[in-house]
């Protein structure tokens, strides 16, 4: 049993666009690896495939249809879901907050999440309808991106930073799966989002029984990490891509997890969960009675900063970008005892994840060095194709409880951020010696 998933997560669909056709299992989640290669193997010996005319199909009609044999249902997908986040979350103490004058901006950049907004926030919390941007889904998402970061949603991200700034600000992505969390003058880092939640799961309803434990891909920052040794729950590390938290989902293994590119979910789906997210910040807020800054400055008080930046660079030959990473591969044992700035590498590796529901085993996940001072570099390769390559470096500095932990991210870094570009040698084999781009 399962679905076909019709796609097109940040930009349009059609033939000059991105299109992805995905099959889910009965699940929800992704197919796994172990499936997929199944599939791709079964393909190499259809020799015949039956097609039919089915008609005029009214994919706007509520209810059943048959055509032939063929039964079509047509199901309201805004009622089943604010349904659902209803029965997570605390509704009664998030309307509160909104009659008590707290304000907020969601911005759905033009996409799917626009109406699942509008039914939410606006009409089944209270929220003024002005507190919904965009929320029109448009075919072209109005000639923007729609992905909830920095740069996509840099006009959020100014919005918060002047007097005319609401309490509380959001966006989300294309598919709605991906989150974007800010305060005043203030943006969550993901990393962050996903530690802050699972410290604060108590005061949720849906999560109040305790956590069976918590995931991370292995470039997301290890705040997370912390949270679950105080929690005394398993936390695990896994390679990019959500199908490795949907196993440890459907196991039973965990209740929240989360990737650095602004994606957090939990058991009540198989996928990442933007608004999900967004409802999860909004009932911290209401129960807890902090703004967004004050909540994340606890947090770090008590658990220590874990600051994260990543740092793309772009190189337009895609075989030097891969002679370039193997390199970096092959010396990774050499790496211990190299000072970076206040510190030294005291371990690396090459991570490799064994599945521990699948027995599967996922090698050259990236490069890791980790720092006498708890802080961590990250390299990853992406895009090998003919339009070049990017290296990806993930800075990770860890600032212990009890000192300044205030100021920002890219600045705090930027040191560091040096150093992984010496280790990579990437003014000397690719002449770059500055990022093409910092999120």
């Amino acid at each position: 049993m399962g679905g076909f998933l019709l796609t097109a997560s940040h930009n349009p669909g059609g033939p000059e666009g991105d299109f992805g056709l995905k099959f889910n299992t009965a699940s929800g989640g992704q197919a796994s690896e172990v499936l997929t290669d199944r599939i791709f193997q079964t393909s190499r010996s259809l020799s015949r495939y039956l097609t039919t005319d089915l008609g005029p199909l009214d994919f706007d009609r509520i209810g059943e249809q048959r055509h032939g044999e063929l039964l079509l249902e047509i199901v309201d997908p805004v009622a089943g879901y604010a349904d659902k986040m209803e029965s997570l979350f605390d509704f009664a103490r998030i309307r509160e907050l909104f009659s008590g004058g707290f304000r907020m901006r969601f911005d759905a950049m033009h996409a799917v999440t626009g109406p699942y907004a509008q039914e939410l926030f606006v009409r089944r919390l209270g929220a003024a309808p002005e507190s919904v941007d965009n929320g029109v889904p448009l075919e072209d998402f109005g000639g923007g991106h729609p992905d909830p970061n920095p740069v996509d949603a840099a006009d959020l991200v100014r919005l918060m930073d002047t007097e005319q700034a609401p309490d509380f600000a959001a966006a989300s992505d294309g598919d709605g799966d991906r989150n974007m969390i800010l305060g005043r003058g203030l943006m969550v880092s993901p990393g962050d989002s996903l530690a802050i939640l699972a410290a604060n799961a108590h005061l949720v309803p849906g999560y109040a029984s305790g956590l069976a434990g918590v995931a991370r891909s292995m470039p997301t920052s290890r705040a997370v990490d912390v949270v679950a040794e105080r929690l005394g729950i398993p936390c695990f590390e896994t390679p990019t891509g959500w199908r490795f938290f949907c196993n440890l989902l459907e196991a039973g293994k965990i209740d929240l997890c989360g990737e650095e590119s602004f994606g957090t979910s939990s058991s009540h789906a198989r996928e990442k969960d933007g608004l999900w997210a967004v409802l999860f910040w909004l009932n911290l807020l209401a129960v807890s009675g902090k703004d967004v800054p004050t909540l994340v400055a606890d947090h770090w008080q008590e658990y220590g900063r874990h600051v994260y930046c990543r740092h793309d660079y772009f190189i337009a030959d895609s075989k030097l970008g891969r002679d370039l990473f193997d390199g970096l591969e092959a010396a990774v044992g050499k790496l211990v005892g190299r000072s970076c700035g206040r510190a030294e590498i005291c371990q690396s590796d090459i991570f490799s994840y064994h599945d521990p529901v699948d027995g599967s085993v996922s090698d050259h996940q990236g490069v890791r060095a980790v720092l006498s001072d708890g802080s961590r570099i990250v390299f990853r390769l992406s895009g090998t194709g003919t339009a070049g390559a990017t290296l990806r470096i993930y800075l990770e500095r860890f600032i212990p409880s009890g000192q300044n932990c205030t100021g920002a991210a890219a600045e705090l870094t930027a040191e560091l951020g040096r150093s992984a570009r010496d280790i990579a040698r990437l003014p000397d084999l690719a002449g770059l010696s500055r990022p093409s781009g910092i999120i």
